[in-house]
Order: structure tokens, then C-alpha cells, then sequence
């Protein structure tokens, strides 16, 4: 095993199985299932998934040197995760726990054409990962550490989060710059019962990077807000998820500002099919994250930034946004600026929609950022709000 790693990445993994659906259309899946219906379905793709593997995977295959630590059981599809991750790698498969307790976590994916993704999940083994399944002396050796999934991590909300809080404590004293995602928990579930405000506040001092998606924090902050908006998608002819239609600049600021109030450093929210947005604090808190803080703070201080997706034939979006995620953590470990992150995100989720799994469609940094230089088109994205403007060169959004 190396001595040191450019990011540890940590939290949830389990096995996804991915039923081929390319043969079917969006409205069999509309109404969704009902007793005796039978939908005819292609072959399926087994794969790892949960951001150990989707983000992890990502970032080794970006040229990052990585380290996985997730939990799997000691049964079949335990043995097949860590075969698949040793297939990209074999130190890849080093740090990951093997529980003889509990079984692996598993899911279910079904991700229509033209719709977004559902599943039907077994947490598994990851009800078991605690604060002292984390190797803080590996974090000790790395500039960055991401964690993801907390709320399908039972130990991560029980007693008010104290493990999660307690983790990111003890990972930012190694010196470590610390990022954190998340997953909109099952209403009717523990999880989505959790008070995830607290959580959040206990937590987010010692989180640099947070990257969530907008209906994840508008779930967790703006319980309301997000159940409006799920309410107006339905009135419009969407599902109740589809909120991202909805979603304004004032509203991404007014979110993104609570995040940065309570202790985020750069937030990230993804919008699926409507990009990437970026807000930075200011030059003394970006100087404080440590081993992988910005390389040039006062290019990144107190920015705001939108970045539409590219242009794909869109295959699944399994892993889409731990694929983007992986990207950005790349750029700011390349030590690039904001403008650049935000585009290396947005293109290697894009890359990952050209595959029905999270990780088949993806390509090396080089190749990546070559696809951009060559002119890659973006979707339009029309801001019609003050203080926004367009920059050609970049292809984004900017405000101020």
C-alpha cells in the first residue's frame, strides 16, 4: 500500500444490480408497478455502487491515487464488490472492512429512459459503519476525504449525528481537507424522520467541501419549500420529484448562503440535467481547509458559478452525481480554478450518462479535458435573473 494518497473516500457501497430498460418506454414506468404486472426487461449489469465505489473509482480513474474504506458482508455479493474494485486496482480493495455479521448491501436500479432513477435498496452492511471503522491515520497521509451517503448509514443520524459530527472532527485534525454528499432519505424511513438541521450544524465546521443535490438539502433544511415545489412538478405533469424545473438563482443563493453560514467552505449543489452550481466563502475560510485548500484562494474567494451539463445520448444516470463530484475533487486537487472545476464536474457526470452503470462510461483526465478543449457543446441554460451573466470563453454562468 502507498504511503500517502492524494483522497480517501468513505461511506456507503453496495452491489447494483442494473436491469437493461433501453427497449422500454418512460410510460410503462409512469404509474409505476402493480400485483401481476409483468414488464419484459433486458439483461442486467452487476456493478459496485454508493459513492466508496462511484466517487472512489472515479477519482483512481482520473489518475487520483485513491484509498475505498466501506463495509461489506462476508457472503456473495461481499466477495463480488471486492473483486470488482480489485479489478481497477488491487491496493483499491485494501482499506474496505469485511463484516461476517451483516450482509452486503444491495440495489436494485431502475432507470427508465426518458425518467429518472428509482431503486429499491438493502443497507446492509453499511448499517454497521461507525466512527471507528474510519483509519485516521491514513487520512493523516492523504489531502482529501470524502465521505458519502450518510442517510442511508443508520450510525450517521442516530443521536443527533454524533458519529457523523465525530467523524469529521477527528478527520479535520489530521489536517486533512474534508468534503462531504449526501442522498434524500425514505420519508416514511428513520432516516427521513431524522433532524437533519441539527445534524448539519453539529457537523458542517468541520466539513470544507459540501456537495450536495438541491433536493437533498431542500429536503433535509426546507422541508416545506421542497414539498411545494414537488406539489407544483405533479401540477405541471412531472413527477413529485421533478423539482428541478422549478429551482431558481435566488433560491440557490439564499440555500447555498445557510451552507456557508453554517460552516461550509465551497458548496456544491447539482441539478441534474440543469448543471452544476458553485459558491465559494471568503479567502480566509478557503485558507483553512487544509492539505488540498485552493491553490490560488483569491481566485476562488466569494465566487458564483452555474454551469450547464454537455451534450450526451444519455444512457442511465446511475452514479451521475458522484461521477460529478469525482470530477471537481479532481480539479481541486489539480489545483484549478473554480471556472475549470466547475467544468471538469459537469464532464465527467456527462461521460457517465453514456453508461447504463457508473463507471463503463467513464474516461481518463486527459481524455476528459480534451473532449472539452475540442468544443464539446453545453445545454442551454437561460438565467434571466440579476446579476447573472453569460461568459463564452468558459461556457458559464457567472454572477457579480
Amino acid at each position: 500500500m502507498p504511503d500517502s494518497y492524494d483522497a480517501v473516500v468513505a461511506g456507503h457501497i453496495c452491489i447494483d444490480m442494473i436491469p437493461d430498460l433501453s427497449g422500454s418506454a418512460p410510460d410503462q414506468f409512469r404509474a409505476g408497478f402493480a400485483p401481476g404486472r409483468l414488464l419484459q426487461v433486458g439483461p442486467a449489469t452487476f456493478s459496485t455502487g454508493g459513492p466508496v465505489s462511484n466517487t472512489g473509482l472515479a477519482l483512481h480513474r482520473l489518475g487520483i491515487a485513491t484509498r475505498l474504506m466501506g463495509k461489506v458482508g462476508d457472503d456473495l455479493f461481499g466477495h463480488a464488490a471486492l473483486q470488482i474494485i480489485a479489478g481497477y486496482g488491487p491496493e483499491l480493495a485494501a482499506g474496505m472492512i469485511v463484516d461476517p455479521t451483516a450482509p452486503t448491501s444491495y440495489s436494485v436500479v431502475i432507470s427508465p429512459p426518458g425518467l429518472d432513477r428509482m431503486f429499491l435498496h438493502c443497507t446492509g452492511a453499511n448499517d454497521a459503519f461507525g466512527e471507528n471503522d474510519v483509519d485516521y491515520s491514513s487520512l493523516a497521509r492523504a489531502r482529501i476525504f470524502h465521505f458519502g451517503y450518510p442517510p442511508l448509514m443508520p450510525r450517521m443520524y442516530a443521536h443527533g449525528g454524533e458519529e457523523l459530527t465525530a467523524i469529521f472532527r477527528r478527520a479535520r485534525a489530521t489536517g486533512v481537507t474534508t468534503s462531504l454528499d449526501m442522498a434524500v432519505p425514505d420519508p416514511a424511513s428513520a432516516a427521513g424522520r431524522a433532524d437533519w438541521d441539527a445534524i448539519l450544524r453539529a457537523t458542517l465546521p468541520f466539513v470544507d467541501v459540501f456537495l450536495p443535490s438541491i433536493e437533498e438539502i431542500l429536503y433535509m433544511l426546507r422541508r416545506d419549500t421542497y414539498e411545494e415545489l414537488c406539489a407544483a412538478a405533479r401540477r405541471r405533469g412531472g413527477s413529485g420529484s421533478d423539482v428541478l424545473a422549478l429551482i431558481t438563482p435566488a433560491m440557490l443563493y439564499d440555500v447555498s448562503g445557510q451552507l456557508l453560514d453554517m460552516g461550509g467552505k465551497i458548496v456544491g449543489l447539482k441539478l441534474g440535467d440543469r448543471g452544476f452550481y458553485l459558491r465559494t466563502g471568503q479567502r480566509v475560510a478557503l485558507e483553512s481547509m487544509g492539505r488540498a485548500s485552493p491553490a490560488q484562494p483569491a481566485v476562488w474567494a466569494s465566487r458564483e458559478l452555474w454551469s450547464p451539463c454537455f451534450r450526451v445520448d444519455v444512457a442511465g444516470t446511475v452514479g451521475s452525481g458522484d461521477a460529478t463530484i469525482a470530477g471537481f475533487l479532481a480539479a481541486l486537487l489539480r489545483g484549478l480554478s473554480p471556472d475549470d472545476a466547475l467544468t471538469a464536474g459537469v464532464a465527467v457526470g456527462a461521460c457517465n450518462v453514456e453508461a447504463a452503470d457508473a463507471l463503463s462510461g467513464l474516461r481518463s483526465w486527459e481524455e476528459t479535458m480534451a473532449r472539452v478543449a475540442a468544443g464539446w457543446p453545453r445545454h442551454k441554460l437561460n438565467l434571466d435573473a440579476p446579476g447573472w451573466h453569460f461568459d463564452p470563453p468558459s461556457g458559464l454562468w457567472l454572477r457579480g
